[in-house]
């Protein structure tokens, strides 16, 4: 059974709402692809990926009719695991977070 589970896009926090499976477990939302993760498109099988990629606005995801998205793609990643540990999550461009 799916659901509907909602996020904000981290560009500019615009809503999108997607139809998920309840046993996928959410890792992170970012603007940017995690290393080793397959991404599918929000149209595309979700259940079948590592994480879901987005276009905001473009991809007829957003939760309000009324809003424009920015057009800007974010990532969805889903908790994977290899060897029954957790894989610790990296991006896979060198984007550098202020702070750290």
């Amino acid at each position: 059974m799916s659901y509907p589970v909602t996020y904000y896009c981290p560009h500019c926090e615009a809503i999108v709402e997607l139809d998920r499976e309840g046993y996928l477990a959410d890792k992170s939302v970012t603007p940017y692809p995690l290393a080793g993760w397959e991404y599918v498109d929000a149209d595309g099988d979700v259940e079948a990926a590592d994480g879901v990629r987005f276009v905001c606005g473009d991809d007829g995801t957003l939760k309000d009719d009324d809003a424009a998205g920015c057009g800007e793609p974010f990532y969805l990643s889903y908790v994977r695991y290899e060897d029954g540990e957790e894989i610790e999550a990296r991006p896979e461009s060198e984007y550098v977070r202020i702070g750290r």
